[in-house]
């Protein structure tokens, strides 16, 4: 099975124009992208991996680096445009594409391999992604967050098969009988998602071509562009062990957040 990481890294940010090339303690953030892509590399084979960018700042990094990088168009709209623009410059297809952020230097390596994995369980998911089972103590925390940012963080409902069945803004499933269930269980019903995505080549292929859909447009999520249009969803239940778990870099205060936690 031949996989491609794609890497997207925009230059131009309303927030935090540069980020990809941001010093992150003594690298860029897209560098310490890289050395993800890296790691899976070293550890599975035929596994590639490109930087995707419009911006020659960010390819010329690349190149003086010895960084594989696919020069795209500028006018995507999303970051998932950008990586099949990408994908359809390889010289062949690849079975399972990777969109890993180049904002996200955090995210553990092993996850990539486990989405890789479990595509080969189960090659008939059109897209495979990780979630986190939240503790407890995890879910008051994201409660209180939400109380200043209701848009951060993505809670999943799955069934029994660990299949999508929606996304959601809001924190879900409603929990009726909390109190009994803290008494047996450290962990919580609710999975925290985390914006990874492996794509089969044939369902990144139709994504593209889909208009936004109602729900997606309601709760700016762009899985659920999928889920309304009756793709499937596998999820991957994952655990960042004590490791940072900071999504992504969206701003300099994000970036200073960083910083402390590497130190």
């Amino acid at each position: 099975m031949k996989t491609a990481i794609i890497i997207p890294a925009r230059y131009g940010s309303t927030r935090f124009p540069g980020k990809p090339l941001a010093m992150l303690a003594g690298k860029t953030v897209l560098e310490r992208v890289v050395n993800i892509a890296k790691s899976v590399t070293s550890q599975i084979p035929d596994v590639t991996y490109h930087v995707a960018t419009d911006d020659s700042r960010i390819a010329d990094v690349c190149t003086q680096n010895d960084i594989p990088v696919i020069i795209t168009a500028t006018d995507f709209e999303t970051g998932t445009d950008r990586v099949m623009a990408a994908v359809n410059t390889l010289p062949e297809p690849p079975d399972f594409i990777i969109n890993l952020q180049g904002d996200a230097p955090f995210t553990p390596a092993d996850f990539v391999i486990e989405l890789i994995s479990a595509y080969k369980k189960n090659p008939v998911a059109d897209i495979v992604t990780p979630v986190v089972q939240l503790s407890w103590a995890e879910l008051d925390e994201l409660r209180a967050h939400k109380i200043k940012t209701p848009f951060s963080g993505t809670t999943a409902i799955l069934g029994a098969d660990l299949r999508a069945i929606w996304f959601s803004k809001n924190i879900i499933p409603a929990i009726r009988k909390e109190e009994k269930m803290r008494l047996l269980d450290n962990l919580s019903p609710v999975y925290r998602h985390i914006g990874l995505y492996g794509y089969a080549y044939h369902a990144l292929q139709k994504y593209v071509t889909l208009s936004l859909s109602h729900y997606e447009q309601l709760e700016g999520l762009e899985q659920l562009r999928a889920l309304e249009n009756g793709m499937t969803i596998q999820t991957v239940i994952v655990d960042y062990a004590g490791r940072p778990a900071m999504t992504g870099i969206d701003s300099p205060e994000d970036l200073e957040r960083a910083e402390a936690l590497l130190s």
